[in-house]
């Protein structure tokens, strides 16, 4: 299958919606305020958004508050178009490690991500059909290391599951992640060196 464009597919949505004089709601999955930083930036103008703060793979729990801390930091602070609500999703670590048994060994980036993304993705589907948002998406798709290919299929099976749109995206398009390192200079924002699991924590560890 040829790969899509998503980023263009974004591009030609937002497009048609100013055109119709449009601002729809979006429940946006944050995994950090370096990721966050950028895609707010860009969808703030063109969306009502409320952030979705759901990471049970993130460990151990200092980290996972700290990280939050940050993105409740960083929306406060960045003086965004609309103002953008926050939302924190419930923190069941044990959910993470039930799903990743078995696949404790794989490499990163492999199936035991997939499964993750479709965890987290799968949550935030739920909470925005609960909320009547018009669609979903995730911050995911503006790291080099995340399968931007991968995490569009899974959310589009989901919106097909749930009945709620899910927004294409491919965030690190058009200098994407070079704009969210420039805004995590300009915040100072806290930037971890791994994923957020104790898997990719082990990973970055060994490759120091």
């Amino acid at each position: 299958m040829q790969n899509r464009n998503y980023q263009k597919e974004l591009e030609k949505l937002i497009e048609k919606q100013q055109r119709d004089g449009e601002k729809p709601s979006l429940l946006l999955h944050s995994c950090c305020a370096p990721c966050s930083s950028y895609v707010l930036e860009y969808l703030a103008p063109y969306f009502n958004i409320c952030d979705f703060y759901y990471n049970p793979n993130i460990s151990p729990k200092q980290e996972y508050e700290d990280r939050k801390e940050e993105l409740v930091r960083l929306i406060r602070e960045m003086g965004l178009s609309t103002e953008v609500s926050f939302l924190e999703g419930t923190y069941t670590p044990e959910d993470f490690f039930a799903m990743a048994k078995g696949m404790e060994d794989l490499p990163e980036g492999g199936e035991r991500c997939f499964q993750c993304y479709e965890m987290r993705l799968r949550e935030s589907a739920k909470i925005a059909k609960e909320q009547g948002a018009d669609y979903f998406a995730t911050t995911l798709t503006i790291s080099p290391l995340k399968n931007a290919q991968k995490l569009n299929e899974i959310g589009e099976k989901l919106a097909e599951e749930y009945g709620v749109k899910y927004l294409p995206s491919d965030f690190k398009k058009k200098n994407g992640y070079k704009r969210s390192v420039e805004l995590s200079a300009q915040y100072e924002l806290y930037r971890q060196n791994y994923c957020g699991c104790v898997f990719s924590k082990l990973q970055a560890e060994r490759n120091e």
